[in-house]
């Protein structure tokens, strides 16, 4: 069964998602060469602790870290190390924070210093897949119809979308139902109902949709090593319509 909020847990889940994208926003200006992804998590950590709320992810079925912080290939899930971000890299950082009962969750993907054209191309495409998919969270529609926009319009792009990750419900808990495939066909999946909160996350690739693990066991990447971009919010269906709570 798919959980629905009242308007007053979506309010709260409302001013948990503005916290946290001031955090992220903090973390995006930091990213720059020559800083490792353990000097982003240290800084992720100090700035929920500061919001007086609790990391999401630390401890989650056995994730290391507060942060995730994926470079180029990586999608997600990866937990910050002595990695060097050098020019050219892209960075994919994924965090989520918990506050006053509830999870909130979001993900953004930025270039480090100058990048390819191809590399800025992928953003843009992914960026716009989320655009694209969030108006389709609507009253009325289904979640098939989300993940067919998102599908539809990558490939259409030249890129492919991770079929084996994707988005969920969230709110008491960190992971709720639904599952937010990034494929689908028209009208199929559940239909998108008033108070359903939860997590869209297009994740693309420029290569190929297969994923392999990542050495530290924990993320996922590529398995082509092909560039790999991820973006997210958590959404609400609040008076018919989809409302972004991870923004400021």
């Amino acid at each position: 069964m798919i959980p629905l909020k009242s308007p007053k847990e979506i309010e709260i889940m409302r001013e948990n998602g503005r916290i946290l994208a001031r955090i992220m926003k903090v973390l995006k200006e930091a990213s720059e060469p020559g800083i490792t992804t353990l000097k982003l998590e240290d800084l992720a950590r100090r700035l929920i602790q500061e919001a007086s709320a609790t990391p999401s992810f630390l401890g989650f079925e056995g994730y290391p870290a507060v942060l995730c912080a994926s470079v180029n290939e990586e999608i997600v899930h990866v937990p910050p190390s002595e990695r060097v971000l050098k020019e050219g890299d892209i960075l994919s950082l994924d965090l989520g924070l918990f506050k006053n009962g509830f999870h909130v969750d979001m993900a953004i993907t930025f270039p480090i210093g100058e990048v390819s054209f191809e590399a800025k191309r992928l953003i843009e495409v992914t960026k716009k897949a989320l655009r694209l998919a969030i108006k389709k969270a609507k009253t009325g529609n289904t979640f098939g119809d989300i993940g067919n926009t998102i599908e539809r319009f990558v490939r259409s792009q030249g890129f492919e979308v991770i079929r084996d990750l994707c988005g969920h419900g969230i709110g008491r808990k960190l992971h709720e139902e639904p599952q937010v495939l990034n494929f689908g066909k028209r009208r199929k999946g559940p239909e998108i109902k008033e108070g359903m909160v939860f997590c869209i996350e297009p994740m693309v690739s420029q290569g190929s949709s297969q994923i392999a693990r990542t050495k530290d066991g924990f993320g996922w990447k590529t398995k082509d090593n092909s560039l790999s971009c991820h973006f997210e919010h958590t959404i609400a269906i609040l008076k018919g319509e989809a409302i972004i709570l991870t923004k400021e």
